[in-house]
């Protein structure tokens, strides 16, 4: 097979148009961001030509990417994956050997290193909303997290709520995927919901509106529900809100690491606060919420459609009850029968 000759980057400008209309465009920004280290990276090697690659050069790209030390083994697993996708295709339009794909490794995740099995638990949620409702009732992050632990929604769902998607009176959120005004939606229009709210949660939002909230319009018109003084929040800005909420010193003034918070960046810094070892990400939150719901013998069809997971995915990916857990449940039905 003739290779053809062809730029880095120029390749990956052509592999995302290409998978732009498969990919949801929280999963092209990913890849987007993760081959944006590859580029990087042929450039310092002066690789201005993908038909150079070998096995050994994308050995020394892993190494290269494993040097940063805030790179988690999930993190790296994830860089690489989408590496061997990316050089897959490469391989189709005749830029690297067919079979090249094969030869980019990705590590194997110890038990307990999955990012998926990273969950927050209903204890510490529990003293998170104390915390909240104590000492920033009605603020963006309590907002952002009862968003999530209480209507159990992703990150883009809470950036695509206007203040008009909030009805006090029926007491419901109204989630919708508007991706002409920037809000697309996980599942797109497959993923549009009403969500009941609990009066507590109603009150949070009503305070929030009347007297908390940025009056920001976005360059669409609309009035975003959790807004910023710059505008609709970015989905970094919710994810920060919940590393920030989550980690231990914030809500409790104690660290289980024993560090010295007044030294300790991601306790002085809230930009920072991804470095703490157990603040969580919104979807582990939300992996939290749905696994105490799932608990509180709430039915699983209930927990899906609130959620927007199929039971398939719910069971493989977010229910995180052990099998005695779920066998004490079915006991307290059986006891009714």
């Amino acid at each position: 097979m003739a290779l053809e000759p062809i730029e880095p980057e120029e390749a990956v400008e052509l592999y995302l148009a290409d998978r732009e209309s498969e990919l949801a465009k929280a999963t092209q920004y990913a890849h987007s961001s993760r081959l944006g280290h590859f580029i990087r990276w042929c450039d310092e090697q002066d690789i201005d030509n993908l038909n150079e690659l070998t096995g050994r050069t994308l050995h020394r790209y892993r190494l290269w990417r494993r040097s940063d030390g805030d790179l988690a083994p999930p993190s790296e697993k994830s860089q690489m994956d989408t590496l061997r996708v990316f050089i897959r295709w490469c391989g189709t339009i005749d830029a690297v050997p067919t079979d090249l794909w094969s030869k980019v490794v990705s590590p194997s995740l110890a038990d307990g290193e999955s990012s998926r099995d990273v969950m927050l638990d209903s204890e510490v949620a529990d003293g998170i909303l104390d915390y909240l409702s104590t000492y920033e009732y009605a603020s963006e992050r309590h907002v952002t997290f009862l968003l999530i632990w209480h209507a159990l929604l992703r990150r883009g769902a809470i950036r695509a709520l206007d203040v008009g998607d909030h009805d006090p009176q029926e007491m419901s959120l109204d989630v919708r995927h508007r991706p002409e005004t920037g809000t697309p939606i996980k599942n797109k229009f497959n993923g549009e919901r009403f969500i009941a709210l609990s009066p507590e949660t109603c009150s949070v939002l009503d305070a929030w509106i009347a007297d908390r909230r940025s009056e920001t319009v976005d360059e669409y018109g609309r009035h975003p529900l959790v807004s910023t003084a710059k505008g609709r929040a970015h989905l970094t800005t919710i994810q920060s809100y919940v590393y920030s909420m989550t980690r231990p010193c914030g809500f409790t003034g104690e660290c289980p690491h024993e560090r010295d918070l007044s030294a300790c960046e991601a306790a002085v810094d809230r930009s920072q606060s991804f470095a703490c070892p157990s603040s969580v990400s919104p979807h582990a939150v939300r992996r939290g919420a749905i696994t105490h719901w799932l608990n509180s013998d709430v039915p699983e069809p209930v927990v899906s459609a609130r959620a927007d997971v199929s039971t398939a995915v719910l069971d493989e990916h977010y229910d995180r009850r052990t099998e005695r857990e779920k066998m004490e449940q079915r006991r307290r039905y059986l006891n009714q029968v």
